[in-house]
């Protein structure tokens, strides 16, 4: 394999990487994060066999480029996530939303919960073990869980629930590792009952989404709009709106909020939780 350099990118590939980047995710990157781009696409050119980013970049600019500025989109997609994360807003899905959900949906018997960027499966897989802990009732309900990702590459890993020993630590009650997971090598995997729960889908947030996306109850979308233009942003919870109920619940993330975007959405908080509900 060729030895990738770590010479810094120049202004023109820069400006080329974020150009793409931007139009085929809605990601905005700042002159400011020209060390993000080198940090993530370093690897990418090495499991490419380019010596540079420069080359990759010029491989880029070919036609018929389509995989690599797939693989280059996929790296720069955050992942960074973990079980349970930032805890309160699984707290009140247990205590509060889910409840509510259970007593207005009772004769459907379907609860529809959305978990957007979900990277390798954590918050998807969370919220799968909160159903399973706690509300039994639920056991022969419609329990439809769907996780999306821009990244095909992430979603492949997140299907397969395998986690390290650092991923397992980080918010994952021992007790619930025990019961959930086994044993895979150096590595632990979610047992079938949890995996089965939830479908994975690879959808753009600026495309066109998928039908099975469309009367959800709770929608996690947290820590996704940062990466977005004010009219991106307003675009996204315009469709989310088409297809949350109105009843519904949706999350973002602690640093997001819908001011001056939306007036479809209202604020409500319950503790340290801040959730928004339809208008």
């Amino acid at each position: 394999m060729t030895t990738c350099t770590d010479d810094a990118l120049s202004k023109a590939d820069f400006d080329f990487l974020a150009k793409l980047v931007l139009d085929q995710s809605a990601i905005v990157l700042e002159a400011s994060k020209s060390y993000l781009l080198e940090s993530r696409l370093n690897p990418v050119a090495r499991q490419h066999d380019f010596g540079s980013i420069a080359e990759l970049t010029d491989a880029l600019r070919k036609p018929n480029s389509r995989k690599l500025e797939q693989a280059v989109v996929d790296a720069m997609t955050t992942n960074e996530t973990s079980f349970y994360r930032d805890i309160h807003p699984f707290d009140l899905l247990r205590k509060q939303i889910l409840p509510e959900l259970i007593e207005k949906r009772f004769k459907e018997r379907r609860l529809t919960i959305w978990s957007n960027a979900c990277s390798s499966g954590q918050e998807v897989y969370s919220i799968a073990m909160m159903i399973r802990e706690h509300f039994p009732q639920l056991a022969d309900w419609d329990i439809r869980l769907r996780a999306t990702d821009l990244s095909s590459e992430i979603l492949e890993r997140a299907e397969k629930g395998i986690f390290n020993q650092t991923e397992v630590n980080r918010g994952l009650p021992m007790q619930l590792l025990m019961k959930y997971f086994h044993r895979d090598g150096v590595h632990w995997r979610i047992n079938d009952e949890i995996r089965s729960m939830v479908k994975f889908d690879s959808v753009n947030l600026i495309e066109r989404w998928p039908a099975t996306l469309m009367s959800v109850d709770v929608v996690f979308l947290r820590n996704v709009l940062i990466y977005f233009t004010p009219d991106t942003k307003r675009e996204i919870l315009a469709k989310v709106r088409q297809r949350i109920r109105d009843d519904g619940c949706l999350f973002l993330g602690g640093s997001e909020n819908t001011m001056n975007l939306t007036n479809e959405f209202e604020r409500d908080q319950v503790d340290r939780t801040v959730y928004y509900r339809p208008i």
